[in-house]
């Protein structure tokens, strides 16, 4: 039994991403398309098996040769210098396949078909050549007779789809035309009046077309999530989630009603962060790859995060533990006691301290995705100047330059720095990265994690426009923290008071610039309703913590 899988193509349907990377090699579950059609067709019987190639070949051949698949099984690359269409590769491969009938295979379709059985189809039929159809809009075009031999494949909306999957016999090449690149669905279709080209339907399988972005994309959180669940792809729900500021989105997946694990097991279920493809070297890829490698590193060190299920590096898809549905947030602003609210945000501040000691044991600063530490640099360029870039000049339309300001952009850099008392820091630790599952917090969105002061984390914790805290709350959270960090003498806590005054400043001025980027720019109109909550939270620092050193800053966050 052989095989031919049509490779050579320029994946145009999946650019930019396919100038760098041959849409064969594209993975499903970490594993390139084209070693699922391989192992698929080795399963079936296959024992000579050619890839066509063209389209970065060097990269096809180079997988090729690191496959191990035993000494009974050929498995070469053809490459065509020229693009011989679907017709000519077949053409082109007649002295190696003349002997016997041969599967041809699109090298961008996953399914479930029984090849043995397509197989058997073809034998018992005496076409020179079988198609695998099944019924799939908008791709219906191909139409039959009532004896299942072809009549067409030009008639929209009609017939059946070809699923890019068919067996075709040696006794073929005896017809070829004379030209050497051509279609083989229009060859086909001079064959079809003599009834030489059958149909083999296929109902009930999985099938798609890796072709686009999106059929790519439905299909690898599919795929990832029935590895964590173990069930087949058939078997797999998934529901999108609402997104947050970043670009990824998020679903949860479910075995649907129709998969049974036993009465003893309970119903399961994953979240699937999707950061879209994720080429290597790129900004996503690193974003993707920090929130694999500190995510283990948390969840390794018993720092309360989501296990970390799957992932899937150049799909993009991180499969993670389901914490449900409840953020801080949601129980904060059902509570209306000071003491609920002290008592949960408590439990929080405890594992923060054990996030940033325990986190920053071990780590690695190549996992870092932006800068390994918090420094005055990124103060400067991350926190000020996106404040007054997006926020001052961009949102509010103000004329202001950061550099009017610099000299005291820096003096607040430097103290928000000066007792620091570093650990792994989150960098974005609010109420929405908190889950709260039975009663535990659980922190989420690490992937920004890098070395840095706690008192961040801690202002970010106590000045988040989510819940906005009352200031006794935030006093009280604020001594339970410094009693937790064993900070006992009067120097020490006012050290780090001061620390946490200008880490506040910084993270307000952070939280302003990236709502108005988010509303403004990202069109995530939802953020823009947050904006009021976090100036009143920076004009209350102006109001009561401001020094005169920041007499321009001050002057401007009061005029807001």
């Amino acid at each position: 039994m052989n095989a031919l899988i049509l490779a050579a193509g320029f994946g145009t349907r999946l650019l930019p991403h396919t100038r760098t990377i041959p849409k064969p090699l594209f993975t499903l579950g970490g594993v390139p398309i084209l070693k699922h059609t391989i192992d698929r067709l080795m399963a079936c019987g296959c024992r000579r098996i050619l890839i066509n190639t063209h389209h970065l070949s060097d990269q096809i051949t180079e997988f090729l040769a690191c496959l191990d698949v035993g000494p009974h099984v050929d498995i070469r690359p053809v490459h065509e210098p020229l693009i011989l269409d679907t017709g000519g590769a077949i053409a082109n491969v007649k002295d190696l396949m003349a002997d016997d009938c041969f599967f041809v295979i699109n090298s961008d379709v996953v399914t479930d078909i029984d090849l043995t059985d397509v197989w058997r189809f073809h034998h018992r039929n005496g076409a020179l050549a079988t198609l695998v159809l099944h019924n799939r809009a908008p791709y219906n075009q191909v139409t039959m007779d009532a004896n299942e031999w072809i009549t067409g494949f030009r008639s929209p909306g009609q017939g059946l789809a070809f699923t890019g999957i068919q067996v075709v016999s040696p006794d073929i090449f005896d017809l070829l035309p004379e030209e050497p690149v051509f279609s083989s669905i229009d060859w086909y279709s001079r064959l079809c009046p003599a009834k030489r080209i059958k149909g083999y339907v296929a109902r009930d399988l999985f099938w798609e077309d890796l072709g686009t972005i999106d059929t790519y994309a439905r299909t690898a959180r599919l795929w990832i999530s029935a590895k964590v669940l173990d069930a087949p792809v058939t078997g797999i729900e998934i529901q999108a989630l609402s997104g947050d500021g970043s670009d990824r989105a998020w679903f949860r997946a479910r075995p649907n009603q129709d998969i049974s694990f036993g009465s003893d097991i309970p119903v399961r279920s994953a979240i699937v962060c999707d950061h879209g493809i994720c080429l290597p070297g790129t900004q996503s890829r690193s974003q993707m790859d920090a929130f694999v490698k500190i995510g283990n590193h948390l969840h390794d060190r018993d720092v309360c995060v989501p296990k970390i299920l799957a992932h899937d590096a150049l799909a993009g898809m991180v499969a993670v533990q389901d914490l449900g549905n409840t953020h801080l947030a949601d129980v904060v602003n059902q509570m209306s006691e000071p003491g609920d609210i002290i008592h949960i945000y408590r439990k929080v501040i405890d594992r923060l301290i054990v996030f940033s000691k325990k986190g920053a044991d071990g780590f690695d600063l190549s996992w870092t995705c932006q800068t390994p530490y918090y420094s005055k640099s990124l103060i400067l360029e991350k926190e000020c100047r996106y404040f007054m870039d997006s926020f001052i000049h961009t949102y509010l339309g103000k004329n202001i330059l950061f550099d009017t300001l610099a000299d005291e952009f820096h003096f607040i850099a430097d103290r928000a720095l000066a007792h620091g008392m570093e650990g792994l820091m989150h960098r974005d630790c609010q109420s929405k990265n908190i889950m709260i599952k039975d009663g535990t917090p659980f922190f989420i969105d690490f992937q920004a994690a890098r070395l840095g002061p706690i008192q961040y984390d801690l202002a970010s914790l106590l000045v988040d426009p989510y819940v906005m805290l009352p200031e006794p709350v935030q006093t009280d959270l604020l001594a339970y923290a410094m009693d937790r960090l064993n900070l006992t003498s009067s120097d020490s806590r006012h050290r780090f008071v001061q620390s946490v005054d200008y880490c506040t400043l910084t993270r307000n001025l952070q939280v302003l610039g990236a709502f108005a980027y988010l509303s403004r720019v990202k069109k995530k109109g939802w953020f823009e309703t947050h904006i009021p909550a976090a100036v009143a939270s920076l004009k209350r620092w102006g109001q009561t913590r401001a020094p005169d050193t920041l007499r321009r800053l001050k002057k401007l966050i009061m005029s807001l």
